[in-house]
């Protein structure tokens, strides 16, 4: 069987954490920062899991995660 190609673009995006959920970064906090409240900002730093309906459709694109 030949392998899987990773989709690089989703490679750049989800982390896998020590527990095995796979992590994002949160959108809204690349531009446009003066008018976003600091608190705001603040809470979209972390990083959040992706939703579980999700899982199988990211596993599918980054098989050897």
């Amino acid at each position: 069987m030949p392998k899987i190609k990773t989709i690089k673009a989703a490679a750049k995006r989800f982390t896998v954490s020590a527990s095995g959920k796979i992590k994002h970064k949160q959108s809204h906090r690349s531009h446009i920062l003066t008018k976003k409240s600091t608190k705001r900002k603040r809470q979209l730093r972390s990083m959040n899991a992706v939703h579980e309906s999700d899982h199988k459709a990211v596993a599918r694109m980054i098989p050897y995660l």
